[in-house]
């Protein structure tokens, strides 16, 4: 389900004139249909409009992580080795590296929890990461399932939605 930062009056009634460079953009990306995800670390929540050149180049091969859950450093080296992405070749053409490395730079995360980079830039080396599954096993990791802490989708039934609310949580068996 998509979330949108505004009501629809509010957001029908702004003209390009009185809106911020942000607020243009979430709203044109709206138009676009793309859905906007809502991250969260350590109680901190920011709505980020989700690209869809993001969405079909990153997602296709795993959830979509939401820009806000790593700092802007971490993102530029990701961007920057896609051609050793974790193993894989996940190189881009030059348009839509930069598109996607504007964006990032954007919406990385900023807030006290996530402005550390964290070891080999994942996600799943994050601090607040750790402390927040420190109760799963390392058994739970191996369910054919769930494969690895990077399969977010495997328990955090909204995930595509940047949704990691622990109320939509099912452990696979």
């Amino acid at each position: 389900m998509m979330k949108h930062p505004f009501p629809p009056s509010k957001a029908h009634a702004m003209s390009s004139t009185t809106t911020t460079p942000m607020a243009r953009l979430v709203l044109a990306l709206l138009a676009l249909g793309g859905p906007i995800v809502s991250a969260q670390a350590d109680g901190n929540t920011r709505q980020v409009p989700l690209l869809p050149a993001y969405q079909q180049e990153c997602g296709a091969c795993h959830a979509p992580y939401p820009p806000t859950l790593m700092p802007a450093a971490s993102w530029t080296r990701i961007l920057d080795n896609l051609s050793t992405h974790f193993g894989t070749d996940a190189s881009l053409d030059p348009a839509t590296a930069k598109e996607l490395r504007a964006w990032v730079d954007t919406h990385a995360g900023a807030y006290k929890r996530v402005r550390e980079e964290p070891p080999q830039d994942r996600i799943t080396r994050t601090a607040w990461f750790e402390r927040k599954h420190r109760e799963v096993s390392a058994t739970t990791w191996k369910r054919p399932a769930v494969k690895s802490p990077a399969n977010c989708s495997a328990c955090h039934t909204q995930a595509d939605q940047g949704d990691f609310n622990e109320h939509n949580i099912r452990i696979p068996r």
